[in-house]
């Protein structure tokens, strides 16, 4: 008597479209005498299953799915027969729900052998890839993933890939970006006006043009970047020129993890990111005898590296006429295409439009991109506590996008669809869908009318494939932000109540929506700035908080910002204010020449700043963290002008020691309200500045100095409110330096110390924050 047969309905969702699951079910199904079928459905993979040992077939999935996949749910339903004598893939089908995408994948082990590999029909064809890697979300207009739902609906498949793509037995089976030189996409090098050159190789030209110093505009898996050697100081300055981008660092390519160890002291964990499938620029510090030229990142202690992730950028990399992996560049700029503060270049024609000015060519392709999406930036974050369970290292997040977006963030349940617009700087959105945060791809700086434009395209093609209408907008409490502004009209337009949350509540939210957390937190929320509930700059906030509400526990003493924005662009501004709150109005100019401020800006410059602080019109009150930071190393005389967001700041961390433990004083005064004062830091300072104490000794006590107001804050109010959990979140976070030294001092009071990581702790995190917080107050009823 044969064994009882089973037949089930399998559903899986997650991360399971676009990283061979169908391949994978097809084949494991067949090798366990599994009849049925496998398909693709807007609601996840459905598999039909009839065998003899299910629980077998349903582990194995669990255990071995492919590696770029992720099952989120398994649901087992009991179902008919259907008679099947075999295993077969359906065609893929619209069930009226949604599934996750997959993000872009860096290009294979696999791939780049037969990439470099004469006689194979893909010799140095850079579109190669694989059910592996390749383009995902880049090129997807709506799921199920399949072709026809992507940009490269336009190329037919010729017989040698299409025989590939129904072979179960090949790794390109249902690969839905199949291809090769003969029916799919090209590259076309175009001169600076946007004309075609007639060459046989478009790549080896432009090549030769970069070895000549020239600065080629490269479209790539999700826009645009333009590149030069990193080895030539004249092409990195004419670059800088041309781009208008004085200071801000440069993303730099290599293929040669050697060389980049040259460059930079590379751990093993930033070493396994680095390599990882999603490829994304990793922030490495500094080795002494760096040998890239200092225009790549001027006057900052890390540089920004990344591996090649496409076959077209290694084959920029390896001329036809090498046999070996040997490189014709040590390494390539590949900054974003794009004008200063808009969002990357997508299409052919507007690249041309816009960056002719700074490109002398353009190596273009014919696959469209349907979703723009940026590098990802992170930095390896020291966790160690000596001799603890804590000894860990994790990435955190600078800017999170290609290969990451729109990966989800899970949430801790089930709730309604609400719309996070974030805010204007980094900004991002959110959207919560069933027990998903989905996060856009970095949108930039909502100051212009092209990232509007970005925001509202990418909003329309996620809510289209994610299926989601939101029930909600969340804004931020800024009166002038165009994020607010668009949300607001956004919800009048489609009938909603709008909802406006603190700026710092929504960073302390941001964390809690990572971790689950609903319970109250002791929030530190350190950024430069923030429209605080009073209507006064806020940036320097300790928060009592859970998901009904918070409470402001703290906040750095408040100091007015001479001229306001000036005062941002400017940090010798702020230096001004707190140096006139620690001296006095009358004991100032005859205090501050280690400064040297008189010199560099005059007395009668002095008192038009001192005068222009007493004016609140012009002069709004800040108790911004950055800010403090910014003065700091504007008294230092390490920089008193910031030509993009935080350049004083990292300088200033980029100056600061190791191994220094001393600390400059800092007032706390324990009210009602906490105000942490740091009159006495910056009188030490100057001080120390009179005795021409070593500016990495200064940088470093200074920093010591906010670690140690911190955590004297944070112990205080665990104990008066009998809170052990921690969230630490905003930009002023980014820093290596500030971050890892509060952490474990607070890991070593026994604190539950929570941080941002799956977004950045920066701007570009408030979104998740303001969607979350909004949505369990809407489940909680408090929201309508």
């Amino acid at each position: 008597m044969g064994q009882h047969k089973e037949c089930l309905t399998i559903t899986i969702q997650g991360i399971v479209q676009g990283v061979g699951f169908r391949p994978f079910i097809y084949n494991l199904a067949r090798q366990l005498g599994i009849h049925g079928f496998v398909s693709n459905t807007s609601e996840g993979v459905i598999i039909h299953a009839e065998g003899t040992d299910l629980d077998l077939f349903i582990d194995r999935i669990r255990r071995e799915a492919p590696p770029l996949s992720r099952i989120e749910k398994v649901e087992i339903a009991p179902s008919d027969p259907t008679g099947l004598a075999d295993f077969f893939i359906r065609a893929s089908r619209d069930a009226g729900s949604f599934t996750l995408l997959s993000p872009d994948i860096a290009v294979c082990d696999a791939c780049l052998q037969e990439l470099f590999t004469a006689g194979d029909r893909r010799y140095r064809y850079p579109f190669i890839n694989c059910t592996n890697c390749g383009p995902r979300f880049s090129i997807t207009r709506s799921v199920p993933y399949d072709r026809k739902n992507t940009t490269m609906q336009v190329f037919t498949l010729c017989d040698a890939c299409s025989a590939e793509y129904h072979d179960p037995g090949n790794r390109r089976f249902h690969a839905q970006p199949n291809a090769c030189s003969v029916c799919g996409p090209k590259v076309t090098l175009l001169d600076a006006q946007g004309k075609m050159v007639d060459c046989s190789d478009a790549i080896a030209r432009a090549v030769g043009l970069m070895k000549q110093g020239k600065i080629v505009a490269i479209k790539g898996l999700g826009g645009f970047h333009i590149a030069c050697d990193a080895m030539n100081h004249a092409a990195i300055t004419l670059l800088r020129q041309r781009k208008r981008r004085s200071n801000k660092p440069f993303a730099i390519m290599s293929p040669d993890l050697s060389f980049i160890k040259e460059c930079c002291k590379v751990t093993p964990e930033e070493e396994l990111l680095m390599t990882s499938p999603q490829r994304p620029v990793v922030l490495l510090r500094k080795n002494d005898n760096c040998m890239l030229p200092d225009a790549v990142a001027p006057g900052n202690a890390c540089l920004g590296f990344m591996l090649p992730y496409t076959p077209l950028h290694y084959l920029l990399f390896v001329s036809a006429d090498r046999t070996a992996m040997e490189s014709d560049f040590r390494a390539l700029v590949m900054t974003s295409g794009n004008l200063s503060e808009e969002p990357i270049i997508g299409t052919n024609e507007e690249a041309v439009q816009k960056l002719s000015p700074i490109v002398d060519a353009f190596l273009v392709h014919d696959r469209d991109i349907f979703m723009r999406v940026d590098d990802s930036v992170l930095r390896v974050m020291s966790r160690l506590v000596s001799g603890s369970k804590h000894d860990v290292a994790a990435a955190t997040f600078i800017r999170r996008s290609r290969g990451f977006a729109p990966e989800p963030v899970p949430l801790p349940d089930d709730g309604p669809i609400v719309l996070g617009c974030g805010a204007d700087v980094k900004n991002t959105f959110a959207l919560t869908r069933g027990r998903y945060a989905i996060l856009s791809q970095h949108i930039g700086d909502m100051e212009n009318y092209e990232t509007r434009k970005f925001f509202e395209e990418t909003l329309r093609n996620l809510t289209s494939v994610y299926r989601a209408q939101p029930e909600l907008v969340v804004y931020d409490l800024h009166p002038r932000y165009l994020s607010s502004s668009w949300a607001l009209e956004y919800a009048v337009k489609k009938g909603l109540s709008p909802v406006g949350l603190q700026h710092h509540y929504a960073h302390i939210g941001s964390v809690m929506a990572e971790h689950g957390l609903k319970d109250r937190v002791i929030g530190v929320a350190f950024d430069g700035t923030g429209y605080g509930s009073d209507g006064t700059l806020w940036g320097g906030e300790f928060l009592i908080a859970d998901t009904h509400g918070f409470v402001r526990a703290g906040h750095l003493k408040q100091v007015p910002l001479p001229g306001g924005e000036m005062a941002v662009r400017e940090p010798w501004r702020t230096a001004v204010s707190y140096l006139k709150d620690a001296y006095g109005a009358d004991e100032i100019i005859r205090n501050i020449g280690p400064t040297g401020f008189l010199e560099k800006y005059g007395r009668k410059g002095m008192e038009n700043i001192l005068m222009l602080a007493d004016n609140r019109d012009f002069s709004p009150l800040s108790s911004g963290a950055g800010r403090l930071f910014d003065a700091a190393a504007a008294i230092m005389g390490v920089s008193d002008r910031n030509t993009f967001e935080g350049e004083a700041s990292m300088a200033l961390e980029s100056l600061a020691a190791d191994g220094i433990d001393d600390a400059y004083p800092v007032d706390i005064h324990f009210g009602t309200t906490i105000e942490v004062d740091f009159s006495y830091t910056i009188l030490a300072l100057v001080d120390d500045l009179r005795r021409s104490v070593g500016k990495r000794h200064m940088a470093a006590k200074f920093h010591n100095a906010v670690v140690d107001a911190i955590t004297r804050v944070v112990l205080k109010l665990a104990v008066m409110n009998n809170i052990k959990m921690i969230a630490l979140s905003g930009g002023v976070f980014q820093n290596h330096y500030l971050t890892e030294r509060v952490r474990n001092k607070l890991l070593m009071e026994n604190l539950a110390v929570y941080a941002n990581e799956h977004v950045p702790c920066n701007d570009a995190g408030i979104s998740l924050g303001q969607a979350y917080l909004a949505r369990e107050m809407m489940k909680d009823g408090a929201l309508s």
